[in-house]
């Protein structure tokens, strides 16, 4: 059993534990809406179509925003097709991903379903096929009270009062040459400039999120965001980070050390940003909205769309399935993402049902949860008050990518009000097991509220509709605080949380 040592201490705060952290993502890409979201024939649908079951899992999930409508669909989406009577909407071509949208959920469908789940809308405008105008349209249809044209439709259509959204995505991985209309960094950074000054005459306090690179994989990144920022950094709050190039491809031990290279996005971009606001010689700081993330299988064929003349409605597209060791990468993303909770101001996993999702649905039938809900529950229910950067000690172990990793990663959250501690941590060994010793003398009178773990001696079982509970988080027994130390035993690719209290 290899010995670890972590020290949890509140001088080493990083900043307060963010709601938003724990976003999702919703587009109009595959079954995430049609079958997903929305499936009127479903026995749980409402009167607007919504599944209950899904909705019910989003709620116990813990999503705090929701980005919407993309994505890729967003670079060529008309958001008119989408609003008015039913009957009337059309059908469109979907250029992103070679499917039909038949346009019978939009901003109004989609606002009514995020106040029934409980989240916050983040919604994203079309820079692709689209410009200046089109976005103040639809901020004008959605914020204004009345009065008129796009505001009063609004209210014809149904929605008395205004929507009310405060966040605002300027497109989407404008940089990708798979996005329609995708540009240089200059022309873009001028357009998103463009754009947000003129949606800050309508409202000064929206939070608008510049598009930054699509990946550190890209020949863009780094010099895209300097550039972006350099024309737009006084108008944007934000810049967004996506990131999927993690998957397990044979190498399990680089693909359980995936968060060394979040740690490393996060830096960066927020060094270039930093690098800017010193060139620009302001006190503002960009933030980063790291709004796409997850385990993604990019070459399992589900994920390749559609081709020639078939054009399908909500076809079956990117509905991976997830493994135990997924669950705990996406569990030491989540560590990543809190660590850096200083300059992470919003992220969303993406996305929440079916594709590449922790939430699971057959049209018309079952839907259960994959092990990658359960990491993303656990942090979103118990992290609150402030993150605390934890000291490791801790043996590494070689990887093919990052080098040499330690066998433990993990962070903590305190909340001085509740007199409670939430320890996450993952074993990323993949075949010791690890016992922790934590000292917490730090935080006087701590005792033991609970500890659990989630693992498996095959990390390739994977949920399904007719077992999703044979591995769930399970109570850890050897978790034990004597004389100001925590101890606990974690087996091999595990998620870990222990929750302390005073």
């Amino acid at each position: 059993m290899l010995p670890v040592s972590l020290t949890l201490d509140p001088a080493f705060r990083v900043g307060p534990v963010r709601r938003r952290t724990f976003g999702s993502f919703v587009e109009h890409l595959g079954r995430c809406v049609y079958t997903g979201i929305h499936d009127p024939g479903h026995p749980t649908a409402d009167e607007d179509g919504f599944r209950g079951d899904v909705l019910e899992l989003t709620r116990e999930l813990g999503v705090s925003t929701v980005r919407y409508p993309g994505g890729n669909f967003v670079s060529g989406y008309r958001w008119e097709d989408g609003v008015g009577p039913i009957g009337e909407r059309p059908v469109r071509l979907d250029l992103a991903w070679h499917s039909s949208d038949p346009n019978l959920v939009g901003v109004d469908e989609f606002m009514r379903w995020a106040r029934k789940a409980d989240v916050e809308p983040m919604m994203a405008v079309n820079l692709g096929t689209r410009g200046v105008q089109e976005a103040l349209d639809l901020l004008e249809y959605c914020n204004v009270r009345g009065g008129t044209r796009l505001s009063d439709q609004r209210r014809k259509n149904g929605t008395e009062d205004p929507h009310g959204i405060r966040m605002w995505c300027l497109g989407n991985e404008m940089d990708g040459p798979w996005q329609i209309g995708h540009k240089t960094a200059h022309e873009y950074g001028r357009l998103a400039a463009e754009t947000a000054r003129a949606m800050r005459m309508v409202d000064p306090d929206l939070e608008l999120v510049a598009c930054g690179s699509s990946g550190v994989v890209m020949p863009t990144f780094g010099e895209w965001e300097r550039i972006v920022l350099g024309e737009a950094y006084e108008h944007v709050d934000l810049i967004s980070a996506h990131a999927y190039y993690w998957e397990e491809d044979g190498d399990l031990g680089s693909f359980l050390a995936s968060a060394v290279d979040m740690d490393h996005f996060v830096e960066s971009v927020t060094a270039t940003a930093d690098a800017v606001r010193a060139h620009k010689k302001v006190s503002k700081r960009i933030h980063i909205s790291f709004d796409e993330w997850n385990v993604w299988y990019q070459k399992r064929a589900e994920s390749k769309p559609p081709t020639g003349h078939d054009w399908p409605v909500a076809p079956v597209l990117l509905e991976d399935r997830y493994n135990v060791a997924d669950a705990v990468v996406v569990g030491n993303l989540l560590i990543s993402l809190l660590r850096h909770t200083d300059r992470v101001h919003s992220a969303s996993l993406a996305q929440l049902v079916n594709v590449i999702a922790p939430i699971m649905t057959e049209p018309g039938g079952r839907s259960w949860r994959q092990t990658t809900f359960h990491p993303f529950a656990q942090a979103s229910q118990l992290a609150t008050g402030d993150v605390l950067r934890v000291a490791i000690d801790a043996p590494t172990y070689p990887t093919a990518q990052f080098g040499d990793v330690p066998v433990v990663d993990a962070v903590a959250t305190y909340d001085d009000d509740a007199g409670q501690v939430a320890l996450f941590a993952v074993n990323r060994s993949l075949t010791e097991h690890v016992e922790l010793s934590v000292d917490t003398r730090s935080i006087p009178g701590l005792r033991l509220l609970g500890a659990t773990t989630l693992a498996n001696p095959d990390h390739t079982w994977a949920a399904t509709a007719d077992d999703a509970t044979s591995v769930l988080p399970q109570p850890n027994a050897s978790a034990a605080v004597d004389g100001g130390r925590l101890t606990v035993r974690v087996p091999p690719v595990s998620w870990n949380v222990i929750r302390l209290g005073v």
